[in-house]
């Protein structure tokens, strides 16, 4: 975060007298899963004053009734209830236990109320369902896991999603992708605090690099979670990227898996969090991304190798998967490849979208302002229907906060 956004929100919004900027509250659910829930833990409940990190105090608290049960059927029982929140100047939010499924009300009154009380409100990886639901990201930039960014950005319109940002902060409310990128969201809150040398401290005793460049997109092809792998529904999705360049259509795929299309949408969602057709554009727009690196096809026998049915299809969908045109990351790719190699291509494409610099408010107020109708709106999946690859560019922020720890940064 900014010098500037920091001193912005502190002036909007000052912490309520019960409340201590020292201490973090951890919220926990059951069915969360252990990994995620312990970085916050570990990163702000063991003293290392010692090796020069300042000390936390931590609150663990249960979002419900317990014992909560976690991964691999351990029982956890949190020391302290939803009440404790009241004295914690951060509250963090390692996880959902699935993004179907809403929140309890009670925990969700406990965020606004402290969020209403000064209080930083931290969403790890899933926990952003979490911050969504209790209307905490209305109007915000926000990320999550890749692969549960469109659902997100569906189910929450009102929330800016960038699926290929680490963390996204935003002052007072912040937000992380996946499991490893909570570390960095947890390193980048005790930099914001104590300063780069405490940061850089406690990453020297986590084993971890104090920053890491780049951003999700790097790992984007990861198609599905290793768990599918022995669900029936694998050998159709390894159909489905054998033949991505012929023009198929999610009931093509439903009828190989002998299934309904209402059937086979609820089972795939069940198994990744995303809908079949998102999943499927999503596969078409990353296999047009490798040929552009790897071939001189021209867009548009691009677009008819990998499925779509017209080159508006490809670009409209690319543009906003990735946030350049193919034409722009292809040139970006072989103009910096020699120096770099693809990660630095891919962030030169990623960056000719437009910057959004400044405080969190000039940040919201300017994606606001360049959100504007995409090129395809519909009869442009892959099958020709009027379904979209997910929710419409309007979910999702139009330019890249520049702030430090996230890719943007020097």
């Amino acid at each position: 975060m900014s010098q500037d956004s920091a001193t912005a929100t502190e002036a909007a919004r000052k912490l309520s007298g019960r409340r201590r900027r020292e201490v973090v509250a951890v919220l926990l659910f059951s069915g969360g899963p252990i990994f995620e829930s312990s970085i916050p833990l570990s990163v702000f409940g063991i003293d290392r004053q010692d090796a020069g990190v300042p000390r936390y105090r931590l609150l663990v608290c249960g979002g419900e009734e317990g014992p909560l049960r976690t991964t691999g059927g351990l029982e956890l029982s949190t020391p302290y209830g939803l009440e404790a929140i009241s004295r914690a100047g951060t509250v963090v939010v390692p996880a959902w236990r699935s993004i179907t499924s809403p929140p309890p009300a009670e925990a969700l009154d406990a965020l606004r109320r402290a969020h209403e009380e000064g209080a930083r409100i931290v969403g790890l990886c899933t926990g952003a369902f979490v911050l969504a639901a209790a209307g905490l990201l209305d109007g915000r930039p926000a990320t999550t896991h890749w692969m549960y960014a469109p659902t997100l950005a569906k189910r929450y319109p009102s929330v800016h999603v960038d699926p290929r940002e680490l963390f996204v902060d935003d002052g007072d409310v912040l937000t992380s992708a996946g499991t490893a990128a909570g570390i960095d969201l947890c390193l980048h809150i005790v930099r914001t605090d104590h300063g780069t040398e405490a940061a850089g401290a406690l990453a020297r005793r986590l084993v971890v690099p104090p920053r890491r460049s780049g951003g999700q997109e790097r790992y984007l092809d990861r198609s599905l979670p290793e768990e599918i792998g022995s669900d029936p529904l694998a050998e159709v999705v390894a159909w489905a990227l054998e033949h991505l360049h012929e023009q198929f259509d999610v009931e093509t795929l439903a009828a190989r898996a002998y299934m309904s299309r209402r059937t086979f949408d609820r089972r795939f969602r069940s198994l990744t969090g995303s809908a079949p057709l998102q999943w499927l554009i999503t596969q078409r727009v990353l296999q047009a991304q490798r040929l552009l690196e790897t071939s001189d096809y021209s867009v548009d026998e691009v677009a008819g190798r990998c499925g779509f049915r017209s080159p508006v299809a490809l670009r409209g969908h690319f543009r906003r998967q990735l946030g350049s045109s193919p034409a722009a990351y292809r040139a970006a790719y072989r103009a910096r490849r020699p120096q770099g190699g693809v990660l630095e291509s891919v962030t030169a494409a990623m960056e000719t979208s437009v910057p959004v610099q400044g405080t969190a408010s000039g940040r919201r107020a300017a994606a606001a302002a360049s959100a504007g109708p995409s090129p395809v709106t519909a009869s442009t999946g892959p099958g020709g229907s009027a379904e979209r690859f997910g929710p419409g560019p309007e979910a999702y922020v139009q330019g890249r906060p520049a702030l430090p720890g996230q890719r943007s940064a020097p």
